[in-house]
């Protein structure tokens, strides 16, 4: 497995699909004059393994390694399932979460879907599709900590560099992203 292939080659997806200039208001409330949807490209079969591998690789990293993945839906949900099947085919497996907005409105309540195998005390990883302010991950972060887990690190597929890196590292939570605005604008 060549991994500065597959960087080079999610970046060529990532650029076609989901990587648009135009004027948009983002979740933040900021407004942009380019936008990535990493969904467009994650959800890809061909995307699919190149987020699993490439995002694996950097939480493999992490000793001991880490029980869990995931973060807030939905940017995180396809990031989540890539990792947990990259890992299970590397004999090295993180399980899957979701971090839901709001909590089960039925049942249990459970605020985190795939609770039920990543135990209290667990290190996990938060993922993020794109950090601008870091609200969402914060987000996660925080339900993650109030869950009795312990966060590791936040991976992304892209850091806009406008703050959001900072606002996460100053939780404790190093962050690492496979790509930056500069990847998309130069």
């Amino acid at each position: 497995m060549n991994l500065a292939h597959d960087r080079a080659r999610l970046l060529v997806l990532m650029r076609e699909l989901s990587f648009e200039r135009r004027k948009v208001i983002l979740a933040s409330g900021k407004e942009s004059d380019f936008y990535v949807d990493c969904k467009r490209t994650a959800l890809t079969a061909e995307g699919h393994v190149l987020v699993g591998r490439l995002l694996f690789d950097r939480i493999r990293q992490m000793k001991p390694l880490l029980r869990g993945a995931g973060g807030l839906t939905l940017g995180a949900d396809p990031l989540a399932s890539a990792v947990a099947y990259t890992s299970f085919l590397a004999g090295e497996p993180v399980d899957a979460f979701i971090v839901r907005k709001e909590p089960k409105g039925h049942g249990t309540g459970q605020w985190i879907e795939g609770r039920k195998t990543i135990p209290g005390g667990s290190r996990v990883a938060v993922l993020e599709d794109v950090i601008t302010t870091g609200g969402s991950a914060i987000k996660a972060i925080e339900r993650c900590r109030a869950e009795g887990l312990l966060v590791a690190g936040c991976f992304a597929l892209v850091d806009r560099m406008e703050g959001g890196r900072e606002a996460i590292e100053a939780l404790g939570v190093p962050v690492d992203a496979l790509f930056t605005r500069r990847d998309f604008l130069g």
